[in-house]
């Protein structure tokens, strides 16, 4: 089997600190807060503010709460390369919809075979998430409205292609990206699968989304849970003259 390599290390570790004009997160809260800043122009449009587990939903619910808008979740799960699951080659999100990084693909020279395994086993794991706590909520409808997609950061963008493909399946009829941090060359790819990209801060050396954040702890099955309870489905009426309870 064809295995995925790590970047060669030369053993040397060279402390991260953000350049002149950047700064950290204290941690998802604080992240959220300050996205929430840029996107209060879109409060007029009645958005969907969705984030995706686990991280994006703690960012995702603090500009659902600075807009007044209704928080839901898209479940996504990662693609991993054979031999290196967390060297990622696409994702999966639900609705089975699918996104494979052909480039990584041909660079790591995987066969149908390896891919189509790598495919399954993401497969699975989606459908074991989707029997968690919070996956089983009912999801809000999109269809006809503008969805606001959250992530805690943007590295390669193969999660948050997915979801955005997943959420236009469904219906919605504009996709606006947000996270906090993102690498420039995939913020900038970005625009070409959903309507907008908002971010905080691009940094020319990305290096890690977590080093961003003061406060990057793993992000839990019962606060992801709470917080969607906290935002419960909306009965305001949509630009369509309809509640959302009445579209479900």
């Amino acid at each position: 089997m064809t295995q995925a390599r790590p970047p060669r290390s030369t053993g040397a570790v060279t402390p991260f600190h953000p350049k002149d004009g950047e700064a950290r997160f204290a941690d998802r809260r604080d992240a959220g807060r300050r996205l929430a800043a840029l996107l209060g122009n879109l409060r007029h449009e009645n958005p969907v503010v969705v984030g995706i587990p686990r991280g994006g939903v703690p960012v995702a619910a603090e500009v659902a709460r600075a807009l007044e808008a209704p928080l839901d979740l898209v479940l996504v799960r990662k693609i991993g390369a054979p031999g290196n699951p967390e060297y990622g080659i696409g994702a999966l999100a639900e609705g089975d919809v699918l996104v494979i990084d052909e480039e990584s693909v041909r660079r790591l020279r995987l066969n149908p075979a390896e891919l189509d395994a790598a495919v399954e086993r993401a497969r699975r794991e989606l459908a074991e998430r989707s029997t968690s706590r919070y996956a089983a909520r009912r999801r809000l409808a999109v269809a006809g409205r503008t969805v606001l997609l959250v992530d805690d950061g943007l590295a390669t963008g193969h999660s948050a292609q997915a979801a955005a493909r997943s959420l236009r399946e469904r219906g919605a009829a504009r996709v606006i990206l947000a996270a906090p941090v993102a690498a420039p060359a995939s913020a900038r790819a970005a625009r070409g699968w959903v309507d907008d990209v908002v971010c905080v801060q691009t940094p020319a050396d990305l290096w890690a989304i977590g080093l961003w954040y003061e406060d990057f702890s793993p992000t839990s099955d019962e606060e992801i849970a709470a917080l969607l309870h906290r935002s419960p489905e909306p009965t305001r009426p949509s630009r369509a003259g309809k509640s959302e309870a009445s579209q479900q």
